[in-house]
């Protein structure tokens, strides 16, 4: 890596972290978007690239979550049974699916939330 490319990912990395602590979003909202356009990755490798970044981030800040007792633990551990076991599912498909058909997807899931936040309170 470049030096310039190294900067780039410091500051997509940084963005992701602000993003992450005070809206809860960033691995695939920020970091997705930023492979792809700013650092040349192809959709697949993006969307890995960003899980494997977000480990750490979530780490960090469920510990500070946590120290401000904000984490609803009865919430977590049944969602977290069902994403770790789609998780492993879908990350097969993600190996037979284009990278244009995932960048499809993502694109229609960004608009239809978008669109959801702000019309509905």
């Amino acid at each position: 890596m470049t030096t310039a490319q190294i900067l780039l990912g410091i500051g997509i990395g940084a963005l992701t972290g602000v993003l992450a602590a005070l809206c809860g979003v960033g691995g695939g909202l920020i970091m997705v978007p930023a492979f792809v356009f700013l650092m040349a990755l192809d959709q697949k490798s993006a969307v890995a690239t960003s899980l494997a970044v977000i480990i750490s981030v979530s780490l960090v800040a469920t510990y500070k979550y946590q120290s401000a007792s904000l984490i609803k633990w009865q919430i977590v551990w049944p969602v977290m049974l069902g994403a770790v076991v789609t998780t492993w599912l879908a990350t097969d498909w993600l190996k037979h699916l284009s990278n244009d058909f995932l960048s499809r997807i993502f694109a229609i899931l960004m608009i239809v939330v978008g669109i959801r936040m702000l019309l509905v309170k």
